[in-house]
Protein backbone atom coordinates (compact mmCIF):
# COMPACT_ATOMS: atom_id res chain seq x y z
CA UNK A 1 0.00 0.00 0.00
CA UNK A 2 1.42 3.36 -0.70
CA UNK A 3 -0.23 6.28 1.27
CA UNK A 4 0.33 10.25 -0.27
CA UNK A 5 -0.43 12.87 2.39
CA UNK A 6 0.74 16.44 2.65
CA UNK A 7 0.37 16.56 6.24
CA UNK A 8 2.36 14.19 8.66
CA UNK A 9 4.03 14.68 12.10
CA UNK A 10 6.04 17.40 12.97
CA UNK A 11 2.28 18.82 11.75
CA UNK A 12 -0.36 19.62 14.51
CA UNK A 13 -3.95 19.09 14.08
CA UNK A 14 -6.68 16.54 13.58
CA UNK A 15 -5.90 15.92 9.59
CA UNK A 16 -2.70 14.50 10.58
CA UNK A 17 -4.02 11.75 12.79
CA UNK A 18 -6.47 10.15 10.28
CA UNK A 19 -3.46 8.59 8.19
CA UNK A 20 -1.32 8.24 10.93
CA UNK A 21 -3.51 5.69 12.75
CA UNK A 22 -4.30 4.51 10.22
CA UNK A 23 -0.63 3.44 9.17
CA UNK A 24 -0.12 2.44 12.72
CA UNK A 25 -2.91 -0.47 12.63
CA UNK A 26 -2.76 -1.07 8.78
CA UNK A 27 0.24 -3.43 9.31
CA UNK A 28 -1.50 -5.70 11.87
CA UNK A 29 -3.81 -6.21 9.75
CA UNK A 30 -1.51 -7.95 7.10
CA UNK A 31 -0.23 -4.58 5.46
CA UNK A 32 3.20 -3.60 4.09
CA UNK A 33 2.76 -0.07 4.33
CA UNK A 34 4.91 2.99 2.57
CA UNK A 35 3.56 6.77 3.43
CA UNK A 36 4.82 9.75 0.84
CA UNK A 37 5.28 13.13 2.82
CA UNK A 38 6.84 16.50 2.00
CA UNK A 39 10.29 16.42 2.85
CA UNK A 40 10.33 20.39 3.85
CA UNK A 41 7.05 22.00 4.43
CA UNK A 42 5.60 24.90 5.54
CA UNK A 43 3.16 23.52 8.23
CA UNK A 44 0.59 26.55 9.82
CA UNK A 45 0.93 24.44 13.21
CA UNK A 46 3.07 22.24 14.46
CA UNK A 47 3.33 19.49 17.50
CA UNK A 48 6.33 17.49 17.81
CA UNK A 49 4.60 15.27 20.23
CA UNK A 50 3.49 13.22 17.48
CA UNK A 51 6.37 12.38 16.10
CA UNK A 52 6.76 9.96 18.62
CA UNK A 53 3.50 7.98 17.24
CA UNK A 54 5.19 7.18 13.94
CA UNK A 55 5.12 3.85 13.27
CA UNK A 56 8.35 2.12 12.69
CA UNK A 57 7.23 -0.76 11.11
CA UNK A 58 6.25 1.43 7.49
CA UNK A 59 8.49 3.08 5.14
CA UNK A 60 8.10 6.62 4.63
CA UNK A 61 9.22 8.16 1.66
CA UNK A 62 9.92 11.66 2.01
CA UNK A 63 10.00 14.10 -1.23
CA UNK A 64 11.13 17.77 -1.05
CA UNK A 65 8.19 20.36 -1.62
CA UNK A 66 8.23 24.65 -2.87
CA UNK A 67 5.89 25.82 -0.52
CA UNK A 68 4.41 29.23 -1.85
CA UNK A 69 3.63 30.21 1.92
CA UNK A 70 7.67 30.92 2.46
CA UNK A 71 7.41 33.78 -0.27
CA UNK A 72 4.55 34.45 1.56
CA UNK A 73 5.56 34.85 4.54
CA UNK A 74 8.59 37.38 3.89
CA UNK A 75 6.42 39.82 2.95
CA UNK A 76 3.97 38.87 6.23
CA UNK A 77 4.95 35.91 8.25
CA UNK A 78 1.94 36.23 10.62
CA UNK A 79 -0.24 36.98 7.76
CA UNK A 80 0.42 34.04 6.10
CA UNK A 81 0.60 31.51 9.08
CA UNK A 82 -3.48 33.05 9.92
CA UNK A 83 -4.05 32.80 6.77
CA UNK A 84 -2.87 28.94 6.52
CA UNK A 85 -4.97 28.16 9.33
CA UNK A 86 -8.01 29.22 7.92
CA UNK A 87 -8.15 32.33 9.92
CA UNK A 88 -9.69 35.09 7.83
CA UNK A 89 -9.71 38.31 8.97
CA UNK A 90 -12.97 40.27 8.14
CA UNK A 91 -10.96 43.51 8.04
CA UNK A 92 -8.41 42.10 5.74
CA UNK A 93 -5.23 44.62 4.53
CA UNK A 94 -4.58 45.00 0.81
CA UNK A 95 -2.18 42.84 1.16
CA UNK A 96 -3.92 39.38 2.80
CA UNK A 97 -6.89 40.18 -0.35
CA UNK A 98 -4.13 40.27 -2.37
CA UNK A 99 -2.80 36.83 -0.85
CA UNK A 100 -6.26 35.05 -0.81
CA UNK A 101 -6.87 36.08 -4.10
CA UNK A 102 -3.18 34.98 -6.14
CA UNK A 103 -3.83 31.43 -3.83
CA UNK A 104 -7.42 31.26 -5.31
CA UNK A 105 -6.80 31.76 -9.05
CA UNK A 106 -3.23 31.11 -9.60
CA UNK A 107 -2.77 27.75 -7.39
CA UNK A 108 -5.66 25.73 -8.38
CA UNK A 109 -6.67 23.44 -6.29
CA UNK A 110 -4.61 25.12 -3.92
CA UNK A 111 -0.74 26.13 -2.89
CA UNK A 112 0.12 22.52 -2.95
CA UNK A 113 0.01 21.60 -6.53
CA UNK A 114 3.71 22.15 -7.40
CA UNK A 115 4.39 18.81 -5.46
CA UNK A 116 2.56 16.83 -7.81
CA UNK A 117 5.75 16.07 -10.55
CA UNK A 118 8.44 15.92 -7.17
CA UNK A 119 6.28 13.12 -5.85
CA UNK A 120 5.78 10.99 -9.66
CA UNK A 121 9.28 11.33 -9.78
CA UNK A 122 9.46 9.97 -6.47
CA UNK A 123 8.01 6.97 -6.31
CA UNK A 124 8.70 5.46 -10.23
CA UNK A 125 10.67 2.93 -8.32
CA UNK A 126 8.31 2.08 -5.98
CA UNK A 127 5.77 1.46 -9.10
CA UNK A 128 8.05 -0.13 -11.28
CA UNK A 129 8.73 -2.98 -8.15
CA UNK A 130 4.79 -2.80 -7.33
CA UNK A 131 2.75 -2.65 -10.03
CA UNK A 132 -0.68 -4.11 -8.47
CA UNK A 133 -0.26 -2.15 -5.21
CA UNK A 134 -3.27 0.38 -3.88
CA UNK A 135 -2.70 3.92 -3.95
CA UNK A 136 -4.46 5.98 -1.00
CA UNK A 137 -4.60 9.71 -1.41
CA UNK A 138 -5.82 12.04 1.06
CA UNK A 139 -7.04 15.54 0.88
CA UNK A 140 -6.92 18.14 1.43
CA UNK A 141 -5.00 19.82 0.05
CA UNK A 142 -6.90 18.14 -2.81
CA UNK A 143 -3.74 19.02 -5.05
CA UNK A 144 -2.76 15.50 -3.69
CA UNK A 145 -5.48 13.73 -5.53
CA UNK A 146 -4.26 15.05 -8.46
CA UNK A 147 -1.20 13.07 -8.11
CA UNK A 148 -3.29 9.68 -7.55
CA UNK A 149 -5.15 10.07 -10.97
CA UNK A 150 -1.72 10.95 -12.84
CA UNK A 151 -0.52 7.79 -11.19
CA UNK A 152 -3.82 5.73 -12.01
CA UNK A 153 -3.27 7.18 -15.15
CA UNK A 154 0.41 5.95 -15.57
CA UNK A 155 -0.48 2.60 -13.68
CA UNK A 156 -3.73 1.43 -14.63
CA UNK A 157 -3.13 -1.85 -12.56
CA UNK A 158 -3.40 0.05 -9.20
CA UNK A 159 -6.36 0.61 -7.59
CA UNK A 160 -6.53 4.28 -6.28
CA UNK A 161 -9.08 4.71 -3.40
CA UNK A 162 -9.37 9.09 -2.62
CA UNK A 163 -10.03 9.92 0.78
CA UNK A 164 -11.72 12.99 1.20
CA UNK A 165 -11.29 14.64 4.76
CA UNK A 166 -13.71 17.05 3.83
CA UNK A 167 -15.21 18.40 0.61
CA UNK A 168 -14.00 20.10 -2.47
CA UNK A 169 -16.24 22.81 -4.02
CA UNK A 170 -18.69 22.87 -0.99
CA UNK A 171 -16.28 23.33 1.29
CA UNK A 172 -17.18 26.46 3.59
CA UNK A 173 -14.03 28.59 3.02
CA UNK A 174 -14.32 27.94 -0.82
CA UNK A 175 -16.50 31.33 -1.17
CA UNK A 176 -13.71 33.04 0.57
CA UNK A 177 -10.95 32.38 -2.19
CA UNK A 178 -12.13 35.52 -4.59
CA UNK A 179 -12.57 33.17 -7.46
CA UNK A 180 -12.98 33.72 -10.67
CA UNK A 181 -15.70 32.14 -12.72
CA UNK A 182 -12.25 30.10 -15.02
CA UNK A 183 -11.03 29.12 -11.46
CA UNK A 184 -14.39 28.11 -10.82
CA UNK A 185 -14.98 26.08 -13.50
CA UNK A 186 -11.16 24.90 -12.79
CA UNK A 187 -11.64 23.49 -9.82
CA UNK A 188 -14.99 21.91 -10.60
CA UNK A 189 -14.10 20.22 -13.75
CA UNK A 190 -11.07 18.88 -12.25
CA UNK A 191 -13.14 17.36 -8.81
CA UNK A 192 -15.28 15.53 -11.62
CA UNK A 193 -12.23 14.06 -13.32
CA UNK A 194 -11.36 12.67 -9.94
CA UNK A 195 -14.86 11.36 -8.38
CA UNK A 196 -14.74 9.40 -12.00
CA UNK A 197 -11.45 8.24 -12.29
CA UNK A 198 -10.62 6.90 -8.36
CA UNK A 199 -11.43 3.18 -8.09
CA UNK A 200 -13.28 3.97 -4.43
CA UNK A 201 -13.88 7.52 -2.81
CA UNK A 202 -13.79 7.31 0.96
CA UNK A 203 -15.33 10.04 2.69
CA UNK A 204 -16.07 11.28 6.89
CA UNK A 205 -19.41 12.48 6.71
CA UNK A 206 -22.67 11.10 5.07
CA UNK A 207 -23.50 14.34 3.89
CA UNK A 208 -20.36 14.24 1.79
CA UNK A 209 -21.22 10.78 0.77
CA UNK A 210 -24.65 12.01 -0.64
CA UNK A 211 -23.06 15.22 -2.19
CA UNK A 212 -20.32 12.72 -4.43
CA UNK A 213 -23.22 9.94 -5.26
CA UNK A 214 -25.25 13.09 -7.09
CA UNK A 215 -22.01 13.50 -8.80
CA UNK A 216 -20.46 10.28 -9.76
CA UNK A 217 -21.57 6.69 -10.21
CA UNK A 218 -18.27 5.25 -8.17
CA UNK A 219 -18.26 3.30 -4.95
CA UNK A 220 -18.56 5.29 -1.80
CA UNK A 221 -17.37 4.57 1.51
CA UNK A 222 -18.29 6.44 4.53
CA UNK A 223 -14.86 5.53 7.04
CA UNK A 224 -15.42 8.95 10.15
CA UNK A 225 -12.28 9.92 12.02
CA UNK A 226 -11.59 7.96 15.43
CA UNK A 227 -10.19 8.35 18.67
CA UNK A 228 -6.61 6.18 19.41
CA UNK A 229 -6.53 7.20 22.99
CA UNK A 230 -7.50 5.94 26.11
CA UNK A 231 -11.00 6.50 27.15
CA UNK A 232 -12.01 8.12 30.17
CA UNK A 233 -11.77 5.94 32.83
CA UNK A 234 -13.30 8.13 35.49
CA UNK A 235 -17.16 8.68 34.79
CA UNK A 236 -17.71 11.35 37.49
CA UNK A 237 -17.36 14.98 37.49
CA UNK A 238 -13.76 16.43 38.08
CA UNK A 239 -12.34 17.97 40.96
CA UNK A 240 -12.00 21.36 38.98
CA UNK A 241 -14.47 24.19 38.41
CA UNK A 242 -17.16 24.63 35.99
CA UNK A 243 -15.11 25.60 32.94
CA UNK A 244 -16.42 25.07 29.51
CA UNK A 245 -13.23 24.16 27.78
CA UNK A 246 -13.09 24.46 23.10
CA UNK A 247 -10.53 22.36 22.15
CA UNK A 248 -9.02 23.55 18.71
CA UNK A 249 -8.63 26.50 16.10
CA UNK A 250 -11.75 29.00 17.01
CA UNK A 251 -11.89 31.02 13.33
CA UNK A 252 -13.88 34.47 13.02
CA UNK A 253 -16.44 32.58 11.27
CA UNK A 254 -17.10 30.64 14.08
CA UNK A 255 -18.43 32.97 16.30
CA UNK A 256 -21.32 32.00 18.71
CA UNK A 257 -23.41 35.12 19.40
CA UNK A 258 -25.68 32.91 21.18
CA UNK A 259 -23.27 31.48 23.36
CA UNK A 260 -21.69 34.45 24.50
CA UNK A 261 -24.83 36.16 25.31
CA UNK A 262 -26.22 32.73 27.19
CA UNK A 263 -22.90 32.83 29.19
CA UNK A 264 -22.83 36.83 29.79
CA UNK A 265 -26.65 36.48 30.90
CA UNK A 266 -26.14 33.08 33.70
CA UNK A 267 -22.83 35.27 34.63
CA UNK A 268 -25.17 38.25 35.58
CA UNK A 269 -27.89 36.35 36.85
CA UNK A 270 -26.35 33.81 39.34
CA UNK A 271 -23.15 35.44 41.85
CA UNK A 272 -22.31 31.57 42.23
CA UNK A 273 -22.32 30.36 38.74
CA UNK A 274 -20.05 33.63 37.38
CA UNK A 275 -17.69 32.77 40.77
CA UNK A 276 -17.15 28.98 39.34
CA UNK A 277 -17.37 29.80 35.80
CA UNK A 278 -14.60 29.57 33.27
CA UNK A 279 -14.07 29.83 29.43
CA UNK A 280 -10.65 27.65 28.65
CA UNK A 281 -9.71 27.94 24.80
CA UNK A 282 -6.80 25.45 23.84
CA UNK A 283 -5.98 26.13 20.05
CA UNK A 284 -5.52 29.04 17.28
CA UNK A 285 -8.04 31.81 18.24
CA UNK A 286 -9.06 34.66 15.75
CA UNK A 287 -9.19 38.39 17.10
CA UNK A 288 -12.48 38.31 16.23
CA UNK A 289 -13.50 35.88 19.04
CA UNK A 290 -11.64 37.57 21.73
CA UNK A 291 -13.40 41.17 20.58
CA UNK A 292 -16.44 39.27 20.84
CA UNK A 293 -15.31 37.74 24.75
CA UNK A 294 -14.58 41.45 25.29
CA UNK A 295 -17.77 42.68 24.68
CA UNK A 296 -19.82 40.01 26.52
CA UNK A 297 -17.45 40.72 29.49
CA UNK A 298 -16.53 37.24 29.23
CA UNK A 299 -12.85 38.22 28.89
CA UNK A 300 -12.47 37.82 32.79
CA UNK A 301 -13.38 34.57 32.89
CA UNK A 302 -11.13 33.90 30.12
CA UNK A 303 -8.41 30.88 30.42
CA UNK A 304 -6.52 31.47 26.71
CA UNK A 305 -4.31 28.41 26.64
CA UNK A 306 -3.24 29.12 22.97
CA UNK A 307 -1.77 26.04 20.86
CA UNK A 308 -1.37 22.92 23.10
CA UNK A 309 0.23 19.41 22.17
CA UNK A 310 -2.14 16.79 21.65
CA UNK A 311 -1.12 14.78 25.01
CA UNK A 312 -2.50 18.41 26.88
CA UNK A 313 -5.18 18.94 24.92
CA UNK A 314 -6.48 15.46 25.83
CA UNK A 315 -5.82 16.39 29.43
CA UNK A 316 -7.87 19.49 29.40
CA UNK A 317 -10.52 17.49 27.75
CA UNK A 318 -10.65 14.97 30.68
CA UNK A 319 -10.45 17.90 33.26
CA UNK A 320 -13.27 19.87 31.40
CA UNK A 321 -17.09 19.94 32.99
CA UNK A 322 -18.02 20.49 29.48
CA UNK A 323 -16.96 20.87 26.30
CA UNK A 324 -17.60 22.96 23.31
CA UNK A 325 -18.31 21.91 19.20
CA UNK A 326 -18.95 24.84 17.27
CA UNK A 327 -19.43 25.15 13.43
CA UNK A 328 -20.22 27.49 10.86
CA UNK A 329 -23.79 28.27 10.74
CA UNK A 330 -23.97 27.83 6.44
CA UNK A 331 -25.42 25.00 4.76
CA UNK A 332 -21.96 24.02 3.50
CA UNK A 333 -20.99 22.74 6.86
CA UNK A 334 -23.83 20.64 7.62
CA UNK A 335 -21.40 18.07 6.26
CA UNK A 336 -18.59 18.32 8.28
CA UNK A 337 -17.74 16.22 11.70
CA UNK A 338 -14.69 17.72 12.85
CA UNK A 339 -12.09 15.07 13.69
CA UNK A 340 -11.83 16.25 17.27
CA UNK A 341 -15.45 15.16 18.16
CA UNK A 342 -14.47 11.59 18.27
CA UNK A 343 -11.43 12.68 21.33
CA UNK A 344 -14.56 14.12 23.08
CA UNK A 345 -16.46 11.29 22.76
CA UNK A 346 -13.59 9.31 24.30
CA UNK A 347 -13.37 12.17 26.98
CA UNK A 348 -16.57 11.13 28.05
CA UNK A 349 -17.60 14.87 29.07
CA UNK A 350 -20.80 16.31 27.77
CA UNK A 351 -20.58 18.22 24.87
CA UNK A 352 -22.45 21.24 24.30
CA UNK A 353 -22.86 21.80 20.18
CA UNK A 354 -23.61 24.33 18.11
CA UNK A 355 -23.99 24.13 14.84
CA UNK A 356 -26.47 24.82 11.44
CA UNK A 357 -29.82 23.00 10.99
CA UNK A 358 -29.55 19.50 10.18
CA UNK A 359 -25.98 19.15 11.09
CA UNK A 360 -23.99 15.62 10.56
CA UNK A 361 -22.82 16.27 14.22
CA UNK A 362 -26.22 16.31 15.96
CA UNK A 363 -26.65 12.63 14.77
CA UNK A 364 -23.42 11.58 16.41
CA UNK A 365 -24.56 13.14 19.59
CA UNK A 366 -27.76 11.66 19.79
CA UNK A 367 -26.64 8.14 19.31
CA UNK A 368 -23.80 8.28 21.39
CA UNK A 369 -25.52 10.28 24.76
CA UNK A 370 -22.87 12.73 24.88
CA UNK A 371 -24.61 15.87 24.93
CA UNK A 372 -26.81 18.28 23.38
CA UNK A 373 -26.59 19.54 19.81
CA UNK A 374 -28.43 23.67 19.43
CA UNK A 375 -28.56 25.21 15.98
CA UNK A 376 -28.38 28.90 16.07
CA UNK A 377 -32.52 29.94 16.57
CA UNK A 378 -32.03 27.84 20.12
CA UNK A 379 -30.56 30.73 22.22
CA UNK A 380 -33.02 29.78 25.14
CA UNK A 381 -32.63 26.12 24.89
CA UNK A 382 -28.91 26.36 25.06
CA UNK A 383 -28.44 28.83 28.11
CA UNK A 384 -30.91 26.12 29.69
CA UNK A 385 -29.05 23.63 29.25
CA UNK A 386 -25.55 25.33 30.52
CA UNK A 387 -27.29 26.09 33.18
CA UNK A 388 -28.63 22.19 33.80
CA UNK A 389 -25.32 21.18 33.65
CA UNK A 390 -24.17 23.69 36.04
CA UNK A 391 -26.90 22.52 38.60
CA UNK A 392 -25.73 18.80 38.47
CA UNK A 393 -21.99 20.39 39.20
CA UNK A 394 -23.28 22.13 42.07
CA UNK A 395 -24.60 18.95 43.31
CA UNK A 396 -21.23 16.79 41.87
CA UNK A 397 -23.53 14.92 39.78
CA UNK A 398 -22.15 16.23 36.22
CA UNK A 399 -21.14 12.41 35.38
CA UNK A 400 -20.72 10.45 32.22
CA UNK A 401 -23.90 9.33 30.70
CA UNK A 402 -22.56 7.85 26.90
CA UNK A 403 -23.04 4.06 25.80
CA UNK A 404 -20.77 1.60 24.13
CA UNK A 405 -21.47 3.88 20.70
CA UNK A 406 -18.37 5.23 21.02
CA UNK A 407 -16.63 2.05 20.50
CA UNK A 408 -16.83 1.97 17.24
CA UNK A 409 -14.50 5.41 16.67
CA UNK A 410 -11.80 3.18 18.00
CA UNK A 411 -8.85 3.94 15.12
CA UNK A 412 -8.30 0.01 15.32
CA UNK A 413 -12.14 -0.76 14.24
CA UNK A 414 -11.73 1.45 11.14
CA UNK A 415 -8.68 0.35 10.11
CA UNK A 416 -10.87 -2.96 10.03
CA UNK A 417 -13.21 -1.12 8.19
CA UNK A 418 -10.55 0.12 5.58
CA UNK A 419 -9.25 -3.37 5.39
CA UNK A 420 -12.61 -4.60 4.13
CA UNK A 421 -12.90 -1.93 1.45
CA UNK A 422 -9.81 -2.60 0.16
CA UNK A 423 -10.10 -6.28 -0.26
CA UNK A 424 -13.75 -4.79 -1.99
CA UNK A 425 -11.81 -2.70 -4.82
CA UNK A 426 -9.68 -5.86 -5.02
CA UNK A 427 -12.42 -8.52 -5.89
Amino acid sequence: MLIISYYWPPAGGPGVQRWLKFAKYLPRNGYEVTVVVPENPDYPVLDKSLIEDIPEDIRLIKVPIKEPSRMAGKLSRKRTKNLQRGILNKKASFLERTLVWLRGNFFIPDARVGWKQHVLRAVEPYLSENRECTVITTGPPHSVHLIGMELKSLVPSIKWLADFRDPWTTIGYHKDLMLGKRAQKRHLALEKEVLHTADLLIVTSPHTGKEFKSKTTTPIQLITNGYDITPNARSKQPDAGFVLAHIGTLLSDRNPQLLWESLQELCLESEDFSADFKLQLAGNVSAEILDSLVEHQLDQYLDNKGYVSHDQSVELMFQAQALLLIEIDTEETRAIIPGKIFEYFASRRPIIAIGPKEAAIELLITDTHSGEFFNYQQKEALKKYISHLYELYRKGQNDSNFNDQIDRYQRAHLTQILSKTIEFVWE
